[in-house]
């Protein structure tokens, strides 16, 4: 059966730190919206990309999306979704970043983020469930940063040549190509794709070509059919660009 529950139904309990649980179909939109509680967004299966003003995150399954209080996102499920939602008031933010990331998610986290989605939202304050709450909150805190995420720039200009490569991403486009495109010398657009993005252009273009490429192996297509699709030569210089990002080629990837 398909769980849907919306959080504002929660929201306003005074309890620090909710848990909601939704499942949705492949191809499922959400439209853009925002809440007042920072979110923590786990994938328990499928895989979801999520857009915001300023970046495009995709989530595969066992990870997830820390979403800070009040920033507008929307979610497009790649594939059939469950997800497993935290929702923390400001009081318990502290350790937490202060922007969009994907975070890792250990197996004891896992099973928390699992019990916590049955758990009653207005729970006692020495009760069960505020334990369990309480120790999410540390096990959050403590969750590595994944290099799943694709900063958008705000200048017009360049921020619609990084939309259109994001929507077609090819890995045989160099520096060179994007400065001819925006009339810019090399030094120019060097400093402004840093100062607006916060990364290098090679290391945002892989970023942009593992995000692109996660969604396609997690459909189920294969690594040299998804290297070949994203313009690399072949499989190996593909896999060699994805675990010097990820940590672990793609199939071990997949496996984990």
């Amino acid at each position: 059966m398909v769980r849907r529950t919306r959080a504002e139904q929660h929201e306003s309990v005074p309890q620090p730190v909710i848990s909601v649980a939704n499942e949705y179909p492949a191809g499922y939109e959400h439209p853009a919206h925002h809440h007042q509680r920072s979110q923590f967004l786990y994938a328990e299966y499928g895989t979801m990309l999520v857009d915001t003003d300023d970046g495009r995150w995709v989530v595969p399954a066992h990870e997830g999306l820390w979403i800070p209080a009040r920033v507008r996102h929307g979610m497009r499920m790649l594939t059939p979704v469950g997800t497993r939602s935290v929702y923390f008031k400001q009081t318990h933010t502290e350790r937490l970043p202060r922007t969009c990331e994907v975070l890792g998610v250990s197996p004891l986290l896992r099973q928390l983020l699992i019990t916590a989605a049955d758990l009653p939202a207005a729970y006692g304050a020495d009760s069960r469930a505020a334990r369990i709450m309480s120790l999410i909150v540390d096990e959050v805190g403590v969750a590595p940063v994944r290099p799943l995420s694709v900063p958008m720039p705000r200048d017009a200009s360049l921020a619609e040549i990084c939309q259109q490569f994001v929507e077609r991403p090819a890995a045989e486009q160099t520096i060179d190509d994007w400065c001819r495109r925006l009339h810019l010398s090399r030094r120019s657009f060097t400093r402004l794709f840093r100062r607006e993005t916060g990364l290098s252009f090679a290391h945002w273009q892989r970023r942009a070509l593992v995000q692109a490429a996660l969604a396609r192996l997690l459909s189920g297509e294969r690594v040299t059919d998804v290297a070949l699709a994203l313009g690399y030569s072949s499989s190996s210089a593909f896999t060699t660009m994805f675990a010097s990002l990820v940590g672990r080629p793609p199939r071990q990837y997949l496996r984990s």
